[in-house]
C-alpha cells in the first residue's frame, strides 16, 4: 500500500506541474530561466525520447500499461528480498511510465517543459526524470545487489 501511496504522490506532483504548464507557459511559450542556458519551454512531444516515434501512441500505451503492470507485480512479489534503492527505482519508473501515460490518454500527446538548451536541444519533464533516473537506479541496484554478481 506506501508504494502505491508514493506512486500517486509522485504522479500528483507530474500533473500538477504540467496544469500549470498548460495553463500559464502554453501561452507564452518559452520563458528563460537563464538566458540561453535553462529555459521553461512548451512542447506537445507526440513521441517517445527526442522526440523518436511520433504519433505512435498506441506503442507508448502498451509499454508504459506493460512496465506498470509489471513493475508493481515485481515490487510486491520482491518487496521482502530487494533494499530501498531496488523499491525506489520501480518507484520512480512506474509512477514516471503513469505520468507520461496520463498526458497520453488524455491529451494525445506528453507536455514537456524542462529545456536545457547548453546541453542539448530536447524538452522533457518531470515523469521523464523520474524514468530516466529510477533505470539508473535500477542498473545500479541490478548491479550491486543482484544474484548476477555471484
Amino acid at each position: 500500500m506506501i508504494y502505491e501511496v508514493i506512486i500517486a504522490i509522485l504522479i500528483g506532483i507530474d500533473q500538477a506541474i504540467k496544469y500549470g504548464v498548460l495553463n500559464v507557459l502554453k501561452e507564452k511559450g518559452s520563458i528563460p530561466i537563464i538566458d540561453g542556458v535553462f529555459h521553461l519551454t512548451y512542447v506537445e512531444n507526440r513521441g517517445a525520447a527526442f522526440g523518436m516515434l511520433q504519433n505512435n501512441q498506441i506503442i507508448f500505451v502498451v509499454i508504459a500499461g506493460l512496465a506498470t503492470i509489471i513493475g508493481l507485480y515485481w515490487l510486491h512479489k520482491n518487496k521482502e528480498k530487494i533494499n530501498i534503492i531496488g523499491k525506489a527505482s520501480i518507484i520512480m519508473i512506474v509512477s514516471g511510465a503513469i505520468g507520461n501515460l496520463i498526458d497520453r490518454l488524455r491529451l494525445g500527446f506528453v507536455v514537456d517543459y524542462f529545456d536545457f538548451r547548453i546541453i542539448w536541444q530536447y524538452v522533457f519533464n518531470f515523469a521523464d526524470v523520474l524514468v530516466v533516473c529510477g533505470t539508473i537506479l535500477l542498473c545500479f541496484y541490478i548491479w550491486k545487489y543482484s544474484d548476477l554478481n555471484e
